[in-house]
């Protein structure tokens, strides 16, 4: 902060001393830039006219001004008669001694002040450049930092639910504290260590948790902070950042998101003159080459392992590739009790209840919800957190931001229950499909409605039999538009599940062998390679016939899907009913809500009036709904269930 304000303060005196020296320079009163230089023998010729009204005489340096007000210079030699010749004509004579005003060290200073000022200011400019490490003509410095205990300091204790992850890194910090345990059996420590998983799965929280256990210096650099503008910075600054290394060995260098530089060579447009693909040359030389980097243990991490170059990959580069996958149930658990310890919490609040409702959440995830609840209880005034806003915290998370300031007309609202009502009633009604979870028609992000489902446990895998129902599950919302409003009434809210169906339905019949009449043969044309350059010198490996085949064994799933989802309905077409007039009236219902509706049961909530203690009466059970606990009724002109 001192250093800031010292070098703000260094440029705004250069800058005021720059302009007072130019104010000066240029001021119309300076007599030695407004004379005129006149020969010596029309100075005397002036004189003796008597045209000349003063004169100043400074050894042979002889200047004044002339009757009519014009300022002149002229040389003077060794003239004996020129001051008599003056006051013989009355000439007002000023006699002065040579350099008798400063030293002449000064004089040149001051003249070349501005040039020099010039010239500082330049230097002080280019040095604040960002470029380079902080200073212009340093292109080729590494940015790589080193992380001290005063930057947040993260240890294993913080790190939890990637229990096998943890322990492979735990392995290298206790060789860099002991190597002696490890070297007298003939083994050597791992040069590279890949972290590989789903964003916000916890690597970079990994790498952090190395950098406080090791002490040892730790270097952290982004894949993207080697590549610039111009040729060799990235390689330049790959050399300085081990040559750092080198020095501070044993040490550990980090390179978060590394398929910024990575990625597989002789994919660009610009074949093998790419200047990030020198960049990877000279890591590849420097990580395994002929000079030993003994002690530097590089540790990178990356989500896109499938777009990096099989020369980083290989073992004596990256001699382990860690899998830092989403969480498990237990490991769900484990992270949001670390994410808890500085919150207040309820007596309700149950982190293994939330770890069984969040399945497919990651570490970021867990800690977004744990943070989401925080807020709404300090919104509230709460002093501590319920499980009521855990619950609304996943709500919010997964489904978005409640927009209760949309207005939507009436129609709208009831093609959006029965859309939602038709999702519902067919997950519910569709074996394999995963249990509902919540449905609501109050526009939550980006959508006007949604039913959301969670499954029951972790998954890895899905079977044909899955991929069929939720393929009925999507054409559900459709269906239901069709059976209530007409085929010409239907909207485009269903946009979002047609896409994902299509999705899902071409992944059956391209990736999964899913169909009889295709087989078990991939088509495509390798969708994982989705960044520029490597597709461009791909083609699709299949004929426009079996294109056309695919496209047909699509349409084929997805009409049948639909076919389903809508003979469904159709059998259960009061229950539809039931599900859109409750959607109306409580906008939001739960799973077991749902449930309750179907099997003809009254949805029992508690109002908020009646937990209040001088209301509660233990003769009176809760206020049940808003029509007082009876069956909601079909809407009026709604289309008989056919028999």
């Amino acid at each position: 902060m001192i250093n800031n304000f010292g070098r703000n303060l260094a440029l705004w005196v250069c800058v005021i001393v720059l302009l007072l020296l130019l104010f000066n320079m240029f001021q119309p009163g300076s007599v030695q830039h407004a004379a005129e230089q006149l020969p010596y023998s029309d100075f005397v010729a002036d004189v003796d006219q008597g045209r000349v009204r003063s004169v100043t005489i400074q050894e042979h340096n002889v200047s004044g001004k002339l009757t009519d007000g014009t300022a002149f210079e002229t040389y003077a030699p060794d003239d004996q008669r020129l001051v008599s010749r003056l006051t013989d004509k009355g000439v007002e004579v000023i006699a002065k001694p040579l350099e008798t005003e400063g030293n002449p060290f000064l004089r040149y200073l001051l003249n070349w002040s501005p040039f020099l000022v010039l010239i500082g200011l330049w230097f002080f400019m280019m040095r604040q450049m960002p470029s380079g490490g902080g200073r212009a003509m340093g292109f080729g410095k590494s940015r790589a930092k080193m992380l001290t205990e005063k930057q947040g300091r993260v240890t294993f204790a913080d790190v939890a639910g990637i229990d096998e992850a943890k322990s492979e890194l735990e392995e290298i910090v206790e060789f860099l504290k002991d190597p002696q345990k490890f070297t007298r059996l003939g083994g050597k420590i791992p040069k590279g260590v890949l972290l590989v998983g789903p964003p916000g799965t916890g690597k970079t929280l990994l790498a952090r948790a190395i950098a406080g256990e090791a002490n040892v210096p730790f270097f952290t650099i982004s894949g993207s902070d080697f590549v610039e503008m111009f040729v060799g910075v990235g390689a330049s600054r790959v050399r300085d950042m081990f040559e750092q290394g080198k020095k501070a060995a044993p040490c550990i260098i980090f390179i978060d998101e590394i398929d910024a530089v990575g990625r597989h060579r002789g994919a660009g447009l610009g074949g093998g003159n790419d200047e990030r693909e020198q960049t990877l040359n000279q890591m590849l030389v420097e990580m395994d080459g002929f000079e030993s980097n003994e002690g530097v243990i590089l540790i990178a991490a990356t989500n896109r392992p499938d777009v990096l170059d099989p020369a980083l990959l290989r073992p004596g580069r990256f001699d382990r590739q860690v899998v830092v996958p989403n969480p498990d149930v237990n490991g769900r658990e484990q992270i949001l009790r670390v994410h808890m310890r500085k919150v207040p919490l309820a007596s309700d609040v149950d982190p293994k209840v939330i770890a069984r409702g969040t399945p497919g959440f990651s570490g970021a995830d867990l800690a977004n919800l744990v943070n989401e609840a925080a807020l709404l209880a300090a919104r509230q005034g709460k002093r501590t957190v319920a499980m009521s806003e855990f619950e609304n915290a996943k709500d919010k998370v997964l489904m978005g931001t409640e927009r209760r300031s949309l207005v939507m007309s009436e129609d709208e609202k009831k093609m959006t229950a029965f859309h939602e009502g038709g999702h519902a009633l067919v997950s519910i009604l569709t074996p394999g499909t995963d249990p509902v979870h919540k449905a609501t028609i109050i526009p939550r992000g980006r959508a006007l409605g949604m039913v959301m489902s969670l499954p029951e446990g972790d998954r890895y895998s899905k079977s044909k039999f899955k991929c069929l129902a939720e393929l009925d599950l999507a054409m559900g919302g459709r269906a239901a538009e069709e059976i209530i409003f007409g085929p010409e009434n239907v909207c485009t809210g269903a946009s979002g599940d047609i896409k994902m169906a299509t999705d899902q339905a071409r992944r059956m019949v391209t990736e999964w062998g899913m169909s009889e009449k295709l087989g078990m043969i991939a088509y495509g044309d390798n969708g994982q390679e989705v960044f520029l350059g490597h597709s461009v010198t791909q083609s699709k490996n299949v004929s426009e016939e079996t294109a056309r085949e695919i496209d047909a064994e699509v349409k084929k799933l997805i009409d049948a899907a639909y076919t389903r989802a809508r003979t469904l309905l159709i059998d259960h077409i009061d229950e539809l009913h039931r599900l859109a007039e409750a959607l109306l009236e409580y906008e939001t219902l739960s799973g077991e809500e749902i449930r309750q509706i179907l099997r003809g049961e009254p949805i029992e909530r508690v109002e908020v009036d009646d937990l209040m203690p001088e209301n509660r009466r233990s003769s009176v059970p809760p206020v049940i709904g808003k029509s007082g606990g009876r069956p909601v009724p079909p809407l009026e002109g709604a289309a008989p269930q056919p028999g």
